[in-house]
């Protein structure tokens, strides 16, 4: 080498600069490998509906999972190496298109999966379990999945059906101030997920005494006014818990401004109470309806801000579909849960990590609340849940207001029913 580079610069200024290029070739060459690899994409796979029956809840949802990825990416939270890809189908709320969906996740290689839809979880259920891949299912779902030691790799990570509906109990009654039990109405939408609250709700009839009526309504949700006509005149129902989404909360709110019932003594469970539902009936009617939720509303976050503030660095405007935020927030809370766990696995295992590291390293999260956020989020091989937390939030003055801290009623009789509930 030390010859070679005494000829070169005998020959003049040119061989001066092609020694110069060789010398950076060779420095090249002589890297580490990890300094020059490419960096190594991890892929989570998002089902997601923007075109069917829930299309007023996924464009917002799914963005906010969008941005939060984008942001972790940004923040190299898992290091220079490695980055996260969320792989985005949208499924249409249908359940084969769902388990087309899964088999395309599963050719890209993704360790874990955002579900969508109560009927998708039940038909993937088995096939996630088989493969052992994570799947997340935060709100809806199979409400006996809490219990991980029966299903071990689906993860309700938030409120189920039967802890919403426990909730929404414990609160019509701490508010009710009668001489007897109130005459509670529950209107839902008959589908698996309308379906699934009902063996607590029954549970808790009976053992508070209070008088319960069920009222379905048929999908896709868009005509109920008999049955809230039959609410309000005939039953005279006390309060109504709604179970209703896409876009038939907008459509029951504005049934019972029309036959007069008041809406502060409707409470919805978390898919019927976001901004897009308001919008449609108009927020100084819908005054005083409350709703569920499982993670913050509104833009007063700092990990939102780290998001608008993301967007500013790269000279754009937030995206429209921040403004509801009930959704797009959800979003941010169910992805920043996979990308947590994917952080957990890939620091304990190194890469490559499996469906089954990933598991392990949900089940690890522990105290888990993105700067108040969310509730202190606590998973365990026992409790795929994470405490059934929700609070309360009340259309008040154009404006969603808390109205409850973070709660959850009734939990001895929600995981009497958990541990009592068969693994399908």
């Amino acid at each position: 080498m030390k010859d070679l580079g005494k000829n070169l610069l005998r020959g003049g200024t040119g061989w001066v600069a092609l020694l110069v290029m060789f010398g950076l070739v060779l420095a090249a060459c002589e890297k580490k490998p990890e300094e020059g690899a490419e960096v190594t994409e991890i892929v989570i796979g998002m089902q997601c509906d923007r075109s069917g029956p829930t299309q007023t809840v996924g464009p917002f949802l799914c963005d906010g999972a969008h941005d939060y990825i984008s942001l972790f990416n940004k923040k190299k939270s898992l290091g220079d190496k490695y980055r996260i890809r969320l792989m985005e189908i949208d499924h249409g709320y249908n359940v084969p298109r769902g388990v087309e969906a899964y088999e395309r996740f599963k050719e890209a290689g993704a360790v874990s999966i955002s579900l969508y839809g109560t009927p998708h979880t039940y038909s993937l259920t088995p096939k996630l379990t088989e493969d052992k891949t994570l799947g997340t299912s935060p709100g809806f779902g199979n409400a006996a999945a809490a219990d991980g030691e029966k299903f071990p790799y689906i993860f309700p990570v938030a409120a189920t059906y039967w802890s919403q509906i426990a909730s929404a109990v414990k609160f019509v009654l701490d508010k009710w101030s009668g001489s007897e039990k109130p005459k509670i109405a529950y209107i839902y939408y008959d589908n698996p997920a309308g379906r699934e609250p009902l063996p607590v709700l029954r549970i808790l009839a009976s053992k508070e005494g209070f008088q319960l009526r069920e009222f379905a309504v048929p999908p896709p949700g868009i005509e109920m006014r008999p049955q809230i006509l039959d609410i309000a005149r005939n039953y005279k129902a006390d309060w109504v818990i709604a179970h209703l989404f896409g876009r038939a909360p907008g459509v029951s709110i504005k049934e019972f401004i029309r036959v007069g019932f008041p809406r502060d003594r409707v409470i919805s469970l978390v898919w019927g109470a976001s901004e897009s539902d308001i919008n449609v009936a108009g927020w100084d009617q819908a005054e005083g309806y409350y709703g569920l939720q499982f993670a913050g509303v509104g833009q007063d976050h700092a990990i939102i801000k780290e998001i608008k503030q993301m967007f500013a660095d790269e000279g754009k405007e937030p995206r429209k579909t921040m403004e509801i935020t009930v959704y797009y927030n959800r979003g941010v809370f169910i992805i920043a849960l996979h990308a947590r766990a994917i952080q957990i696995a890939l620091e304990k295992h190194g890469y490559p990590i499996t469906g089954e590291n990933v598991r392990d390293a949900m089940e690890s999260i522990h105290d888990f609340d993105l700067d108040g956020f969310m509730p202190p989020l606590n998973l365990s091989r026992q409790d795929h849940e994470g405490g059934g937390w929700v609070k309360v939030y009340q259309v008040k003055g154009g404006a969603w207001v808390e109205a409850s801290d973070w709660m959850h009623g009734y939990r001895d009789v929600v995981l009497k029913h958990v541990a009592e509930a068969k693994a399908s």
